[in-house]
């Protein structure tokens, strides 16, 4: 059965192949065995029970919690030529009641319901009729009690399996801590199922964290370049979201509200304008964007803080499911954990202990100095492999902007134990710039021998060093926001520790070396222009249907249209997600547009051969393609050439491939480098002295005499030779 579903996943949906653990998950369902799917958001979790019910010759049913998500599926699955159907409240009676007729005639393979529709005893009558074969039940950590999104009417769904004992039941999450893992189980009785987890990292997605201080005009620097892209930006109060969507607008920002204060139709119509490329950003509260399928959501903004780890994965999950490269920024301001634990104070018992514990994972995770993806994966149950991502802030920390802080967080340090550890930063900044407070004078600190020491910082300075400080966990941060010394203080108050960090972690801007190092080349190189065509008609023949444009053709299908130039419907097939009815359906039109393009641009199409092999070739991982080049005897020069960039963008895919656990070979790499064999000597004695992890203290060991792009070239010369 599986050669047909793997038909089945290229004829209807257009995949090549399977993803993930999606083959397992199927080949599980398929020999009719529960079975618990784990998978990141944007994983293709949706193919695990599709697929199947096109199989079966029985009723597929899928539990899901929103109406929203419910509609999306079905006309996704009506553009595949599927006969899909769903049933809530949402309906009139009338069109209720054909979907029922529907289902009752045995033409529908998958019944979307909500779990209160689905506990209905006319609904339980219908479905005791018919040859129910699947149970799908989507979004499954709203089972337990333990997940940040518990809902009590998905208990009761595990007592339906008592009036289906012979349908298979399958449980699809993509945010399931190993605790909540098991209390799915448990509540639906999965004695002997199967678990199949994915890897919950989203390779594609830059994850970036940045001190909260001017947030309007730091959001705004965010959106500056991005100004036709689609995103969500989600606030903490109903009134943040309603006064930011209008500062937004006046701004010339395509942009609409949604919150639970609205009313229905409005809530309804502002998600659907999103949906429909009608709207390009959507201001929200977290009563947004379950079960949004919106694949070419290209940012997701937190104004605010999110309450706990899991609500922020699921968050940012709606960024970048057609796999391309998507923006995540969270601004971090002290005064929105004051607001959490405000609520969480409010809270009694176990749901108070569960609510601290996530705030605590939470901020951890914020203040995080390693790469993001280490805690965010570590959270899950998942040990990230990596050293770096090439895809995170911390990572891509620009060595230059690191700056040796050591005589500032020792003038801050001593200034709290003088003080007797029983004041915050805003008061130590006080007593650091020489202030005349009132509090300053009536605690007597303008004795303190560190009052008025450190007048060539600004107060807000001051208090990005006290952030650092804690970050690296030199001080701690007491019950009444007091600031206490840690142990680890103790070595740079007596000069034996230096302290490194950046001051300003404000900019919102992303680095650009995060395109180069994860993009493919078809990402990189597609038409423009003609994407835009593309995507104008698109968004015509969506409008004319009334349906979303994504579920025509995903951005990536219109990025690959606009690389290869396919000129046949038998060549756009070959594309990622066109399969057979919808080559039928609008290959002539798209062919259309691509022909005329092409032949007043003078554009030439790529041959199908050469387009299955770049996409294989291009799915992220660049770095192995270069690496194993450099290994098989081409020269950094060469490659730079080949590939269209510069030497150093070969470095740092070099790094990315020795980082990546693989050997690289030693003859080569110098060859990058002007540098004197006594000024090699001198760099590497540097590394050895310094580590070669941070590039800014052996810049500063050198005196600055050698650049940092000569550092880079040793740098990865140092770490290879060590190996």
């Amino acid at each position: 059965m599986i050669d047909q579903a793997r038909r089945i996943l290229k004829e209807t949906f257009g995949y090549e192949d399977f993803r993930l653990q999606q083959e397992q998950a199927i080949t599980q369902v398929l020999n009719r065995k529960d079975a618990l799917v784990i998978m990141p958001t944007g994983g293709g979790k949706s193919l695990c029970y599709q697929i199947p019910a096109l199989i079966f010759d029985g009723l597929t049913i899928v539990i899901s919690p929103l109406i929203s998500l419910m509609k999306d599926q079905v006309e996704q699955l009506r553009e595949y030529g599927i006969d899909a159907v769903y049933l809530n409240s949402s309906l009139r009676p009338e069109v209720y009641n054909f979907n029922v007729r529907k289902v009752q005639s045995g033409k529908v393979k998958m019944l979307y319901v909500a779990p209160e529709t689905l506990m209905m005893e006319k609904t339980r009558e219908m479905l005791k009729a018919l040859n129910v074969e699947c149970f799908t039940i989507d979004e499954a950590h709203c089972i337990s009690e333990w997940g940040h999104d518990f809902r009590p009417e998905y208990r009761q769904i595990a007592r339906l399996r008592n009036d289906f004992p012979n349908a298979v039941c399958l449980a699809l999450t993509a945010t399931a801590t190993p605790r909540v893992q098991d209390d799915i189980k448990t509540m639906l009785k999965f004695d002997d199922s199967e678990e199949f987890i994915s890897s919950f990292d989203r390779e594609n997605l830059f994850l970036k964290v940045v001190d909260k201080k001017d947030p309007l005009n730091q959001l705004l620097d965010f959106l500056f370049t991005r100004k036709k892209q689609s995103g969500i930006i989600y606030c903490f109060s109903r009134r943040q979201v309603d006064e930011l969507a209008e500062a937004l607008e006046d701004e010339g920002y395509s942009v609409k509200p949604y919150h639970a204060g609205l009313s229905d139709g409005m809530r309804a119509g502002n998600q659907r304008a999103f949906i429909k490329d009608d709207v390009s950003i959507v201001v929200a509260t977290i009563a947004f964007g379950m079960g949004i399928n919106k694949p070419n959501v290209r940012f997701v903004v937190h104004y605010d803080m999110p309450q706990n780890i899991e609500s922020y994965y699921q968050q940012i999950g709606r960024a970048g499911r057609d796999g391309l490269r998507s923006d995540c920024l969270l601004l971090y301001g002290s005064s929105d954990t004051q607001k959490i634990q405000y609520f969480i104070n409010k809270k009694k018992d176990q749901e108070k202990t569960v609510a601290e514990n996530h705030l605590k994972q939470l901020i951890k995770y914020l203040e995080s100095l390693e790469c993001r993806r280490k805690p965010l994966m570590n959270y899950f149950g998942e040990t990230y492999p990596k050293e770096e991502c090439g895809m995170c802030d911390n990572c891509l920390s620009v060595d230059d902007d690191v700056e040796d802080l050591t005589i500032q967080s020792q003038q801050f340090l001593s200034t709290i134990v003088k003080s007797g550890q029983k004041f915050g930063a805003t008061h130590l900044a006080d007593v650091l710039r020489g202030s005349k407070a009132k509090k300053v004078l009536e605690n007597e600190h303008e004795k303190l021998s560190t009052y008025g020491i450190g007048l060539e910082f600004s107060k807000d300075q001051w208090m990005q060093i006290s952030k650092m400080l804690l970050r690296q966990g030199y001080i701690s941060k007491g019950e009444y926001g007091e600031l206490k010394i840690e142990n680890s203080a103790k070595a740079v108050l007596d000069g034996s520790e230096n302290v490194f960090g950046i001051m300003d972690r404000s900019k919102t801007s992303l680095e650009g070396e995060a395109v180069v190092r994860t993009s493919s080349e078809i990402e990189n190189e597609y038409d423009e222009a003609l994407f835009d065509l593309l995507r104008l008609k698109r968004k015509e023949l969506a409008d004319e249907q009334d349906i979303p444009p994504y579920t025509i053709f995903p951005d990536t299908t219109l990025v690959e249209m606009a690389y290869f130039f396919p000129q046949s419907k038998e060549n756009l097939e070959l594309l990622y997600g066109v399969g057979s009815v919808k080559k039928e359906k609008y290959g002539d039109t798209f062919i259309g547009v691509i022909k005329n393009y092409a032949a007043e641009h003078g554009k030439e199409e790529k041959k199908k051969s050469i387009a299955v092999q770049a996409r294989k070739k291009t799915g992220g991982e660049k770095f192995e393609i270069v690496g194993e080049a450099f290994n098989n005897g081409q020269s950094i020069a060469l490659l730079a050439e080949e590939h269209g960039v510069k030497d150093m963008t070969i470095l740092k895919h070099l790094k990315d491939f020795l980082d990546a656990g693989n050997d690289l070979r030693l003859d080569g790499l110098l060859e990058a480098s002007n540098l004197s064999l006594r000024q090699r000597d001198q760099v590497m004695k540097s590394f050895k002295k310094k580590s070669p992890l941070m590039l800014r203290p052996v810049y500063d060991d050198l005196n600055k005499t050698i650049g940092y792009d000569e550092l880079r070239v040793m740098q990865l010369y140092y770490m290879t030779q060590d190996r």
